[in-house]
């Protein structure tokens, strides 16, 4: 079995490409033209000189001294919130805003929920002097008020979305309506390893720089490429996708998602796609989907605006359904928990995305000689408020 994806755009039954008659040329020029505008060696030489000297990577592989002595394990944390911006999502944006000038897209907008990704699509969107649109909805704009205005300040335009859970589901909606009524000079900046093929594999391309820099790491520090676990937080999936892209056919690595429980798995507020999804087709791909037994989408909830998306990615599902990745769900409660645990054990105030996947070793125990490299996929700035207000700082 394989787990990358095949030349129809599926990874197992997963993706495709399930779009509105409107929008064929946009995404049939980019499945066309994406590897090959990715191959070109100017592309090569663009992209990696602005991971290095605008972003700042390679991002350290720390070694949680700390934190592995707690638990008894090697607990190595990729540092990508020392990233520009934050958190992994630029190193996507990057990429994507170096294919939007090839394609000679003049107009760009995106989707955000915790503001990351809309942080860094206004980020390249200002670096290379193109318009941008960012849609975020109404829920996810006042609790990350810090990123709306970093994206301001950016000069991007943030569209509030008013409907249905006013989350990041609804954001991709309006999106996508934008770019149905401007099909011509926009390209949409997905943030994730979600919608129609070719994105779930462009992007996962594109986050694939965090596994490969976990390996030369690991050979430097450990005398060995091969982690035993990789450990990522998942919502639509992209920083585990990139954390695990360079192990995905190495069974011996083992692959560890964590998704967000909310107030508990069968409460009727998570977002645990894998325990409560069904097949089904959301933002242009068949996948996992939280759904209503006739067919309605379930309004997702966690505390982290990053993980309440009601799907997971096509790569995702397929790693859940062959058995490749082990999938956890993890409480509000425990996520923030294990947020501040490494605050106070390694002076690292983490996202609360990635405080879901610091939870799991309170859930899981690890040997003594495993080699577990965690991605941190982003820092904790944009979320004080939440913290604060949970812990009664």
């Amino acid at each position: 079995m394989t787990y990358n994806i095949n030349e129809k755009g599926y990874y197992g039954e997963f993706g495709g490409a399930y779009i509105p008659e409107m929008l064929y040329p946009n995404v049939e020029e980019l499945r066309l033209k994406y590897l090959e505008v990715m191959a070109e060696p100017d592309f090569q030489t663009e992209f990696k000189a602005l991971l290095k000297n605008y972003v700042g990577r390679p991002s350290p592989l720390y070694f949680a001294k700390r934190l592995s002595e707690k638990y008894n394990t090697k607990i190595y944390l990729k540092r990508e919130d020392l990233n520009h911006t934050g958190a992994h999502k630029i190193n996507n944006t990057i990429g994507q805003i170096l294919m939007a000038q090839r394609l000679g897209k003049k107009r760009i907008i995106a989707e955000t929920g915790a503001g990351q990704h809309g942080v860094a699509t206004a980020t390249v969107c200002a670096l290379m002097g193109l318009e941008c649109i960012v849609y975020m909805g109404e829920i996810d704009i006042a609790r990350q008020a810090p990123n709306v205005a970093r994206m301001q300040m950016l000069g991007a335009k943030v569209i509030p979305a008013s409907s249905g859970s006013k989350t990041l589901k609804d954001a991709t909606n309006e999106a996508i309506r934008d770019w149905i009524n401007n099909p011509v000079d926009t390209h949409y900046i997905i943030g994730s390893v979600v919608g129609p093929h070719p994105y779930p594999d462009m992007v996962a391309r594109f986050q694939a720089i965090v596994s490969e820099e976990i390996k030369w790491q690991l050979q430097e520090q450990e005398g060995n490429p091969n982690p035993d676990y990789v450990i990522a937080c998942v919502g639509g999936g992209s920083n585990a996708a990139g954390a695990y892209y360079h192990f995905l056919e190495d069974t011996n690595v083992k692959l560890i998602a964590v998704e967000a429980a909310g107030k508990g798995v069968n409460s009727g507020e998570s977002a645990a796609t894998s325990s409560l999804g069904k097949i089904g087709i959301i933002h242009g791909s068949k996948t996992l989907l939280m759904q209503s037994k006739d067919g309605q989408i379930t309004e997702p909830y966690s505390i982290s605006a990053g993980l309440d998306y009601p799907g997971v990615g096509p790569l995702h599902a397929h790693l859940f359904q062959s058995g490749r990745a082990e999938f956890i769900a993890i409480t509000d409660d425990e996520a923030m928990e294990a947020g501040l645990e490494l605050c106070q054990l390694e002076g690292i105030i983490p996202a609360i995305e990635t405080a879901h996947a610091l939870a799991i070793f309170k859930e899981k125990p690890f040997q003594p000689n495993d080699i577990v490299v965690l991605s941190l996929s982003g820092r904790g700035d944009k979320d004080l408020s939440t913290y604060n207000n949970y812990f009664n700082i």
